[in-house]
């Protein structure tokens, strides 16, 4: 049994519990928490798993302040009870919910929260409802064969990468606290039958709503359609109610908003190098958060098909360059899903068709602030940045550190050496390569004279478009550095929190989430955690490439 967190000085008094989620939908009547279909519920009641000896690693801020968390509180020993589990405070009401999805493009009916559990709903007057969720918490009745645990590596990269993308300005679920469990986790990390003993951890997930597109989509497969209205009703009133009381013209809406939404939270992600690397319908958020950090990753050299997923490997479903398409297609089977609520097709069809057109003008102007332009224009610019992206696929090129670093050529003054020291004109493959690029490639070898040729050509096309802009230099540098961050949560850093973790050195977690809360901000002597991947870690596991296995 778990016991009911006491009141005493570093508990808040003023955190108020609202679980509309338990209360207006209906819930699973079987007590149990055994493996089941669970029929005719959006929910299911289920305590989280005792754990041993839980002890925080970390926990942000920020987080914390949102939810009217104190300092004291956070710091107390009561706080890593309550965030791996074992102790509930009150007007807490766990629960799992029901939800299906397609799972690489086939429909892979009820998964459910299988180790996700939601300790209940915080309400407060400075920044309205967040839903409290332990990640790696125990079983509950959609965890199928699993055990509903996590181990401390991907509880690591969930916690410091949910924070990383809210600071770098992308939609995102927020994490509050990391804990170490006190137990042992078994883990076949690479599915070849070697499986370990690995360090357990209890992630706390914060966003206003954790609902997904196979929540509507369990219920429309099952023909359950009177559920699936009123959960579309309950999300209507909760998280979109600017648009009024539900209705088919409503319905409508709300799914256009659902593309619009899902579209931004792309475009960010292209913008920052992010690949989600499981772009499941499970995995797509009806708020266009960034939902389920798991086999995730960031682009380091600039290669629209890499993918973080080893189970992604062969197809490349999910890679970079898939992702806009794979929304939309996910889009598409939500689409199908709330169609028994309009009973037109042409309203959605016409959603999900405009999905195209505004992600497109979204990315360009993306593009544009990138390129520290003023604004978009398809005539000169579609080809400069079409050119760039091809010149960036011709060398193994850093992408954050490109783009980074390009904001430095000054458009007030010769950005590259044209001339000898003689005065004769230098050919444009003897060109040196710009000085604040140089950093940002991989491969000396790639750097051929044609290389050099096609990258100088389409530099002097930059700056001449610059120029039509008229901006002075400080201006659009400042811009730039904006949107171009300095500091992302590369692969290789997270391995190496992880590997000085797991011997009980956390230090680098705290680094990590210091320096990640700043990542536009050029921070002196933390210039370490900006450079490029290391060689080591081109093909070292969990900087290159992961696995699904928590």
């Amino acid at each position: 049994m778990l016991m009911k967190a006491e009141t005493d000085s570093h508990t808040v008094h003023d955190i108020k519990f609202d679980n509309r989620f338990v209360r207006d939908l209906p819930g699973d009547p079987n007590p149990e928490n055994n493996r089941r279909q669970v029929l005719g519920a959006a929910w299911s009641r289920v305590a989280p798993k005792k754990v041993s000896s839980p002890a925080l690693i970390a926990y942000s801020r920020e987080v914390s302040d949102i939810l009217g968390f104190t300092r004291a509180f956070c710091e107390s020993p009561a706080f890593p009870k309550v965030f791996s589990g074992n102790l509930l405070l009150p007007g807490m009401d766990p629960h799992a919910a029901c939800y299906g999805g397609h799972q690489f493009g086939n429909w892979a009916g009820q998964l459910g929260d299988g180790r996700a559990i939601n300790l209940g709903e915080i309400v407060n007057k400075a920044s309205g409802r967040w839903v409290l969720q332990l990640k790696g918490a125990g079983p509950t009745p959609y965890s199928r064969n699993a055990d509903g645990l996590a181990v401390l590596r991907s509880s690591i990269r969930e916690f410091l990468c949910s924070e990383a993308m809210f600071h770098l300005g992308a939609p995102t679920t927020r994490a509050l606290s990391l804990v170490l469990t006190g137990d042992k986790v078994e883990r076949d990390m690479f599915y070849d039958g070697r499986p370990k003993l690995e360090p357990g951890a209890v992630v706390c997930r914060v966003a206003p709503t954790f609902t997904r597109f196979g929540n509507f989509e369990i219920f429309a497969a099952r023909g359950e359609n009177a559920l699936l209205k009123q959960l579309a009703d309950y999300t209507l009133r909760t998280d979109f109610p600017h648009l009024g009381d539900p209705c088919p013209e409503v319905y409508a809406a709300w799914f256009d908003d659902v593309c619009r939404l899902t579209a931004d939270m792309i475009v960010h992600w292209m913008r920052v190098g992010f690949v989600h690397g499981v772009m499941n319908t499970d995995n797509m958020s009806i708020t266009g958060l960034t939902l389920d950090y798991g086999p995730y990753g960031w682009l380091e050299d600039y290669n629209p098909g890499w993918t973080p997923n080893t189970t992604d490997a062969a197809g490349r479903r999910y890679c970079f360059g898939n992702q806009p398409g794979i929304a939309q297609w996910n889009l598409a089977q939500l689409a199908n899903a709330l169609y028994p609520l309009i009973g037109k097709v042409e309203p959605l069809q016409a959603a999900v068709d405009s999905f195209g057109p505004y992600y497109q003008a979204a990315w360009q102007d993306m593009m544009a602030q990138k390129l520290g332009l003023r604004s978009f224009q398809p005539e000169t610019d579609a080809p400069l940045v079409k050119d760039l992206i091809e010149i960036l696929t011709l060398a193994e090129t850093d992408m954050t550190i490109f783009f980074r670093n390009l904001a430095q050529l000054d458009t007030d003054q010769e950005a590259i050496p044209k001339t000898t020291r003689d005065g004769e004109s230098l050919p444009i493959n003897m060109k040196p390569l710009p000085g604040p690029l140089a950093e940002a490639f991989y491969v000396p070898s790639q750097i051929t004279d044609g290389y050099l040729h096609r990258l100088h050509a389409w530099i002097d096309a930059y700056m001449r478009r610059l120029k039509q802009d008229n901006r002075p230099f400080a201006e659009k540098q400042s811009q730039m550095n904006r949107v171009n961050p300095r500091y992302v949560f590369r692969n290789y850093l997270a391995q190496l929190a992880i590997d000085k973790a797991e011997q009980g050195d956390y230090a680098m977690i705290h680094d990590l989430l210091e320096v990640l809360r700043h990542p536009y901000e050029d921070q002196p002597g933390k210039e370490a955690f900006a450079e490029k991947r290391p060689d080591w870690a081109r093909s070292k596991p969990g900087c290159s490439m992961l696995s699904c296995s928590s």
